[in-house]
This record gives C-alpha cells, sequence and structure tokens, in this order.
C-alpha cells in the first residue's frame, strides 16, 4: 500500500494561496523516444527528441534533444546518464521576453516492480541545469548569465493492457519535479505531470501512445502558476543497433 499512496498524493498538487497570476494554455506535444540496445552487451543508446507547440499547434512553445546512455543491471533496473538541450519560447497569458536556451545533465535510475498484477515502473532523475538569461543589446537579444540549478523528478508509471494479446493497452503516469540550490527562489515546487493515454504496438520495436497530460507548473518566483492542457502523442522505438 506504500506505493499506491505515493502515486495518489502524487496527484495532489496546491496551488499556493499567494501566486498572484493564473495562466491556462492548450498545447500540443510530439515526441519521439529511442531506446536502442547495443547487441550482446548491457548498454542501450538513448535519443530523444520532443517538439511543443502553444495554442494546439499555432506557436512555438520548446524543443527539446535529449542524447543519452544506458547500462541494464538486471531485468528490472538500469542506470543512465545524458545530456540535454533546451530551448524555450514565449508563450501564454505571461510569456518571457525573449526566447531563451537551456543545457542540462542528468543522471537517472528506473526501477520496474510487479504489483497487483502490473508491472509500475519507478524513475528518479537528477537534472543540473544552466538557464541562459537573456538581455537586450542595443535591439539584440544574447545571454547575459548562466544560472545553475537543480532539480529532481520521480515518475510512477503504468499500463493496463486493454486486449487480449495486450497489444493496445492504458497508460497512466504520474510526475512531480523539485528544484533545489541557492538559485532557486520562490518555487521549490516545480511542477507535476499526470497522463493519461492510449498505445498500442505496432510491431516488436515500436509503439505509439496518443493522450492527455495535465501539467501544474509554479514559475520562478512563485508568482505565476501555470495549468497546460496538454495533448500529446509519443513515438517509442527500441530497434537494436
Amino acid at each position: 500500500m506504500k506505493f499506491l499512496r505515493i502515486f495518489l498524493l502524487s496527484f495532489c498538487t496546491c496551488i499556493p494561496a499567494f501566486a498572484d497570476k493564473q495562466d491556462s494554455n492548450g498545447n500540443l506535444w510530439l515526441n519521439y523516444m529511442g531506446d536502442h540496445p547495443i547487441e550482446g552487451t548491457n548498454w542501450s543508446i538513448l535519443l530523444e527528441g520532443q517538439i511543443r507547440r502553444a495554442e494546439m499547434g499555432e506557436d512555438a512553445q520548446q524543443f527539446i534533444v535529449r542524447p543519452g546512455i544506458k547500462y541494464k543491471l538486471n531485468a528490472s533496473t538500469s542506470l543512465s546518464l545524458g545530456y540535454a538541450f533546451v530551448e524555450t519560447y514565449p508563450y501564454g497569458d505571461y510569456p518571457t521576453a525573449h526566447e531563451f536556451p537551456e543545457h542540462r545533465a542528468w543522471q537517472q535510475l528506473s526501477y520496474t516492480q510487479s504489483w497487483l498484477g502490473f508491472d509500475w515502473v519507478h524513475r528518479f532523475r537528477l537534472e543540473q541545469r544552466w538557464i541562459g538569461e537573456m538581455k537586450n543589446t542595443a535591439g539584440d537579444w544574447d545571454v547575459a548569465n548562466w544560472r545553475y540549478e537543480n532539480r529532481f523528478r520521480y515518475m510512477l508509471r503504468t499500463t493496463v493492457p486493454l486486449t487480449e494479446s495486450k497489444n493496445t493497452y492504458l497508460a497512466l503516469s504520474n510526475e512531480l519535479f523539485l528544484n533545489f540550490g541557492e538559485n532557486v527562489v520562490g518555487n521549490d515546487f516545480d511542477q507535476n505531470r499526470a497522463f493519461i493515454g492510449i498505445g498500442h504496438k505496432l510491431n516488436p520495436v515500436t509503439r505509439i501512445e496518443v493522450g492527455f497530460l495535465e501539467q501544474s507548473l509554479q514559475r520562478r518566483g512563485g508568482k505565476i502558476w501555470e495549468h497546460n492542457h496538454t495533448v500529446g502523442l509519443w513515438l517509442f522505438s527500441s530497434q537494436a543497433f
């Protein structure tokens, strides 16, 4: 029951009373997630790309490239690390003054557990973030400073077969994000993402998922709270190299 309590409590995100502004957006996320085993080894190459659009696809929101490597310790546990480049664009009712870049290093532990007849994936990720702070000088925007922050992420995910072949399934997940470090002010709680979707295995190494993701995000400083209602499409590949 401990894991059930963690899963349910992670959905309970309370909006602070001092949040001055609320922003509600409809987004569209298109994602590729590649976990490509290197034949004859316990290693995999991770390749991830995401195109995130605001206003249900009309405006740019974010672009992410996230490569990495993974080592499989055993059938249920793996370790990963990698790099990410992120470009964030102005969007919503309270946009940033200009688009800005971000570089990340990340480390991850994934553990799969069988419980109540289903497989539950626990994913723990630690991120080191260098976020570009932009400055306008003589009409040109440039990075004036790289602000360093840390972030911890925990995701719990499971799937429920919808067909006898198990090729079509219901996907459920929730992910909690927490910021920490001396440069974090007013938003130790970063965001929460609750997801429900339908997945289908196209073949042994390829599957797709489409669904709805509710993102509750506390902006830097803690005065703006975003409610991002997101439709997402994911393409997963485990084609071996």
